[in-house]
């Protein structure tokens, strides 16, 4: 074999050695992601509904008025901006929402959230400096909804959409905190 073949196969084992090694290292091949994307769906009729979020974990943490800050703005989940979107006009509580995509966001506070339905688009849910990137001048619907205390904890934050009464809702849950938003 030649010189030159001998180095071509020793610099693709060394190539292949760092990259193994830095995969390992850095545990991104194996590991879960600490915020997975999730996408919930509802359909009946034709009507269709879709939230797309990350769910972050509770991981023994303090929730609410610790990690999520009380009478702050939060972009409700992780990474990227929430957003929720509709292909017909609903009712959110007493407040009509157009057909179209959103952004949602919550101020949690330990009785009650403003869930808010914001029409602009967002890359990323905060700015370099960890602050809500919401412009509140978009913020088409804003509804103040209780807070039920559940007796089980939610690991991991989770929204879904329920209709088991006939009556739609959007539900939110994280550690042992629910809340339930009305839609029509």
């Amino acid at each position: 074999m030649n010189t030159f073949l001998k180095r071509i196969i020793l610099l693709l084992v060394i190539s292949i050695a760092g990259i193994l090694g830095y995969i390992y290292f850095e545990g991104t091949l194996f590991n879960k992601p600490l915020s997975p994307e999730d996408t919930v769906e509802f359909r009946l009729n034709d009507l269709e509904l879709e939230v797309y979020y990350n769910r972050p974990s509770k991981r023994d943490r303090d929730i609410f008025g610790g990690l999520v800050s009380y009478d702050k703005v939060w972009r409700t989940g992780a990474n990227a901006a929430t957003t929720f979107e509709t292909n017909q006009a609903l009712k959110v509580g007493k407040d009509s929402l157009p057909a179209g995509k959103y952004t949602l966001w919550t101020i949690p506070n330990k009785d009650h959230w403003k869930v808010i339905f914001n029409n602009k688009q967002y890359t990323w849910g905060v700015d370099d400096a960890m602050n809500p990137m919401r412009e509140p001048q978009h913020d088409v619907v804003m509804i103040d909804i209780p807070v039920e205390e559940i007796n089980n904890v939610v690991e991991q934050f989770t929204i879904a959409f329920d209709n088991s009464t006939d009556n739609l809702s959007l539900t939110m849950a994280w550690d042992k905190t629910k809340i339930v938003v009305p839609l029509k």
